[in-house]
């Protein structure tokens, strides 16, 4: 397991801070856009079991993984096991599917944000019925899109998203599809206006809305990280990813 390496970083004030950056963000959003207050995703991508349980005494429960490998070891921490009881993972990384009974077998899966293929929803469905048979609800699942197109990122196009809701909708019992996700591209520059892959995502949520007599508030949104998460909120999100105004900037890998 990862240790601290770097200088001491306030994760306390860090949360505190983003909470009330979120709770402003949502306050300039516009009326027409229904939704509901939005959920701070905390990513921990490699940070130590000590800094989430810190984060986790000061209120915070959602906790999201980049990497399957982390999500295995953190959610099976015997401190955080110990400490954190109501703790609810998020996979925010590509999932291959030779590691899908891998992540379906830990303890406080809360959703799976990365399901872009009927075959990868199939399997989990498939996975989900068999490891976790007594479970009382299906698995949450998010759609994630490509919206900024490029080849490094995983997601299905925009114009098919709306389709494969539908399709885990109507023939996935042991799935539930909650709502769309993306990354876009990083770095975008707000002087030239509105995010383009938030105007994309938004308007896949309004398509699948329209398609399944949905409301705004039923259909989750989950976009926008740390250097941008009060644009997204503005937009539309319900969910944001945000790492390091949380528990300070992470060493670049070796």
């Amino acid at each position: 397991m990862l240790r601290r390496t770097m200088a001491e970083f306030d994760i306390k004030a860090g949360l505190q801070h983003v909470l009330n950056q979120m709770e402003l963000a949502l306050q300039k959003r516009p009326k027409e856009i229904n939704g509901p207050k939005p959920l701070l995703l905390a990513v921990s991508k490699t940070k130590p079991a000590e800094c989430i349980i810190e984060a986790y005494n000061a209120g915070q429960r959602h906790f999201g993984e980049n990497y399957v490998q982390e999500l295995v070891e953190k959610s099976q921490h015997p401190d955080i096991l110990a400490q954190c009881p109501e703790i609810k993972w998020h996979l925010i990384g590509h999932l291959q599917s030779n590691k899908i009974n891998k992540v379906l077998k830990l303890p406080n899966l809360h959703m799976i944000q990365t399901v872009d293929s009927e075959k990868l929803a199939n399997s989990l469905d498939a996975a989900w019925s068999k490891l976790q048979p007594e479970a009382k609800e299906p698995l949450r699942v998010l759609i994630q899109i490509n919206t900024s197109q490029e080849d490094v990122k995983s997601g299905i196009d925009a114009e098919a998203a709306p389709s494969l809701y539908q399709y885990i909708r109507t023939n996935l019992k042991n799935l539930q599809a909650v709502g769309v996700m993306t990354i876009g591209a990083y770095g975008f520059d707000y002087s030239k206006g509105p995010n383009p892959d938030f105007i994309s995502l938004m308007k896949v949520h309004s398509t699948i809305c329209q398609a399944n007599n949905l409301t705004g508030e039923e259909v989750a949104v989950s976009m926008g990280m740390s250097n941008d998460y009060d644009r997204a909120i503005e937009m539309g999100s319900t969910i944001v990813r945000v790492g390091t105004s949380i528990f300070g900037y992470r060493a670049a890998k070796a």
